[in-house]
């Protein structure tokens, strides 16, 4: 039978054991950061963290450098997504856990049930508590965590045999916003002489910094989630930085045989320091509908973030009245494309219109909806849920089985109290509007939008 929380498997080996002498590692592994300097400013949203796992007297100098990061941004992050290597136990995709919390001689930490079970359609996400049992990877960063950041729910994913691809698949599902942290685990070389690991780590870091791929597990024992972080990473723009790196020769342990360490973290723009893509997303999806008609297009402001996935619905009014709606829920294709596919989905193939046509495309008016990666919601019965929904924030997904639903946060404005508005997704996914089973599930999410100025 599972037990509901994993107990500490190597408290008193790799971490005291005790939460008083514990404390007093942690406060000293974190004062190894340097203080920051006041003309210092942050090159954006720290987003994830790269840190070893080592035993605290070999490692935790150099993670704590990277965890006191954390410290001013504990009132923002509520979620921590925690991916390192199996050491012990051989899996096959990436091994979620079952229970409901991990412990250590700090207390538990609640697991983030709800993002874990929304990953259970992914074919390289696998239920396994052995992976968890004794592997340290994970459990060393936890004190930490606690720590800098008090309260927070889990992800924990132990990395066994896949692909940076499904790495990457996985961390993009659990992207989310500003309370979302992501924390890669890994150690550097092993078990080379001083010299020689100094120059293989230099290589390897090097090889992070520039957001390319390691090839080989003798470069870190967490290639495989390094990987996927990296992956991902070059995707958004994300921009790093190398935090500390030393290895066991510089901390305590004997300079024939080294394990290499180091830490990094990794910023997203600040949403203040990018264009606005609202006239480039809009652009698109006009021009888009022209081609079909071989009319005259727009000019196309460029954007940085065309090049990454996105998701996006389009929307087409006239005279304030709907003429077509067409979307993505997932990112799983490039900004630039997906705005275009959506617009003459939009068009021509709603199916609740006829395809738009020429002589009404001058007075159609273009609105896009930019989608943030929706995020699982947690309730007991539909009455909770209702209380949890934000009207004119939220937009919402409704599924029950093979049923699938969704209306905009746009939607509010028309049915602006929860339970009609829930009550018309439940109609969209072609059931009751009384209806109501164990088996629903709701995902959130929110939307930038931009709309055309309106035709004269």
């Amino acid at each position: 039978m599972t037990t509901a929380t994993r107990p500490p498997a190597v408290a008193g080996m790799f971490y005291p054991g005790d939460a008083a002498s514990l404390r007093d590692d942690l406060a000293t592994c974190l004062a190894a950061a340097p203080a920051p300097t006041l003309e210092a400013t942050p090159p954006g949203l720290l987003k994830a963290i790269i840190v070893p796992h080592a035993g605290y007297i070999y490692s935790g100098g150099t993670a704590g450098q990277a965890y006191a990061l954390l410290a001013p941004l504990a009132g923002r992050i509520r979620r921590v997504v925690l991916l390192g290597p199996c050491h012990r136990v051989s899996v096959r995709g990436l091994a979620a856990p079952t229970v409901q919390a991990f412990a250590t001689p700090l207390g538990n930490i609640a697991l983030d049930r709800a993002a874990l079970d929304a990953l259970a359609d992914l074919p390289q996400v696998v239920a396994s508590d052995a992976a968890h049992a004794e592997e340290h990877s994970l459990e060393v960063q936890l004190p930490f965590l606690q720590t800098v950041l008090g309260e927070f729910k889990l992800v924990p994913l132990a990395v066994g045999q896949t692909g940076a691809r499904e790495v990457a698949q996985v961390l993009g599902r659990l992207w989310g916003g500003a309370e979302t942290l992501i924390v890669i685990s890994s150690d550097l070389s092993h078990f080379h002489s001083y010299a020689e690991a100094r120059k293989i780590d230099q290589a390897t870091a090097d090889h992070i910094l520039a957001l390319d791929q390691l090839s080989s597990f003798e470069q870190a024992c967490g290639a495989l989630p390094i990987n996927g972080l990296l992956a991902v990473a070059r995707q958004r723009g994300l921009r790093i930085e190398r935090v500390a790196q030393c290895n066991s020769g510089d901390t305590a342990g004997d300079k024939s045989r080294v394990v290499g360490y180091a830490s990094f973290a990794l910023y997203e723009a600040p949403p203040e320091a990018v264009a606005d893509p609202g006239p480039a997303l809009l652009a698109r999806a006009r021009n888009a509908i022209a081609s079909h008609f071989k009319q005259p297009t727009r000019a196309e402001p460029d954007h940085p973030a065309l090049t990454r996935p996105g998701a996006t619905f389009v929307t087409l009014t006239q005279d304030g009245q709907l003429r077509g709606c067409i979307g993505s829920l997932q990112a799983h294709h490039p900004l630039d494309q997906d705005v275009r596919a959506n617009a003459v989905a939009a068009a021509f193939r709603d199916p609740r219109f006829p395809p738009l046509t020429v002589e009404e495309l001058a007075r159609t008016r273009v609105e896009v909806s930019l989608l943030s990666a929706p995020q699982p919601m947690t309730f007991a019965d539909e009455a909770d849920a209702l209380r949890q929904l934000r009207p004119n924030i939220d937009g919402v997904i409704f599924i029950a089985g093979q049923r699938r639903s969704t209306f905009l946060p746009q939607v509010w404005e028309q049915l602006p109290e929860p339970r009609m508005f829930m009550a018309h997704l439940k109609q969209k996914a072609g059931l009751p509007a009384d209806y109501w089973s164990s088996e629903v599930q709701l995902q959130r999410y929110e939307v930038q939008k931009w709309k055309e100025a309106p035709i004269p």
